[in-house]
């Protein structure tokens, strides 16, 4: 009976961590929306005073300040399968601010988009079967392991952790810790497969993207975590449900779909990546015609990603695809 109890107790976990984790990915984008606007709305002097210009806020981009060209063209580059070209953005990046943990968070979710891809996870057949949901990617942890992202990962949390210990509202302290701990639960979830210790993980980038809406709510990109949990959560059996809730952990899935698609719609970086959770849910709850609109937009928009592509000929024609 213990055992059966603790296996099951794994199996959720693989659950809620696969959640987080493919929300990870792309918590890494919100706070380049910060810097953006920091950089684009210069203070105004008062008429015939004399001001000194003002400091950017802490981790902000400068106007006229390349590295924000190479965030932009190196998600554009992640969402179109690209991924050395993305790498060498990011790389980039980080010669440029050095000082900002966004860089090597971004750098870190290259490696696991590009194992996700190369492993087929970021599909309906992985998201929509529970065999694969809950199991994870075949292969022992010692032959999955990414060292790439591995060491990207722990260096972005560190710099994270540097900034924050300095200011705990800091924003892109914030929101690259909320990536990093979010890409650690997926990655233990659904690569090595240590199901318990990505729970903890998810656990925090939940919380990690709580307190970042709470400083400053336009930060939409936030949600796609928050509503992939809820999602998830939600669509697991009631019995399931009662291991999570005596944990403080509670799932709505109605209220995680409403999250994605607040995030789907007035997302930036990570809008793309919201898109197709959603697009992935609605199949899940049987809505192929808003499948259908979401995918078709990121068809069009990333006409270079042959997985947009093929999810949209999967939902307009079951039969055309299967492997």
């Amino acid at each position: 009976m213990r055992g059966k109890y603790e296996h099951e107790c794994k199996r959720v976990a693989a659950a809620l961590c696969i959640a987080a984790g493919l929300l990870a990915i792309a918590a890494l984008y919100p706070v380049m929306v910060a810097a953006q606007s920091a950089a684009e709305e210069p203070a105004k002097p008062a008429q015939g005073s004399v001001m000194e210009p003002e400091k950017p806020p802490q981790g902000a981009v400068m106007k006229g300040d390349p590295s924000t060209s190479l965030l932009e063209s190196g998600y554009t580059h992640l969402y179109e399968l690209n991924f050395a070209a993305a790498r060498t953005d990011f790389v980039d990046y980080q010669k440029a601010r050095p000082d900002d943990p966004l860089g090597k968070a971004s750098e870190a979710a290259s490696y696991l988009f590009e194992q996700f891809h190369a492993r087929g996870v970021l599909t309906s057949e992985f998201f929509v079967n529970d065999a694969t949901f809950l199991g994870g990617v075949p292969g022992t942890a010692e032959e999955n392991r990414n060292t790439g992202f591995v060491e990207a990962n722990s260096q972005a949390r560190e710099q994270a952790k540097k900034l924050l210990k300095a200011n705990p509202n800091d924003i892109h302290g914030l929101l690259a810790l909320t990536i990093a701990d979010g890409m650690e639960s997926d990655y233990d979830a659904i690569v090595i497969k240590k199901q318990l210790p990505g729970l903890s993980m998810m656990r925090q980038a939940e919380a990690d993207a709580k307190t970042l809406l709470a400083i400053d709510p336009t930060q939409q990109d936030a949600n796609v975590a928050l509503g992939m949990s809820n999602y998830v959560i939600g669509s697991l059996p009631s019995y399931k449900r009662a291991f999570l809730w005596f944990g403080g952990l509670h799932g709505d899935k109605q209220r995680g779909m409403d999250q994605m698609g607040s995030a789907a719609e007035h997302g930036h970086y990570l809008q793309p990546f919201a898109k197709v959770m959603l697009a992935l849910a609605y199949e899940r709850e049987h809505k192929p015609a808003l499948a259908r609109e979401l995918l078709s937009e990121l068809a069009v928009e990333f006409p270079r990603n042959t997985v947009f592509a093929r999810e949209l000929a999967l939902v307009e024609n079951p039969a055309c695809c299967k492997r």
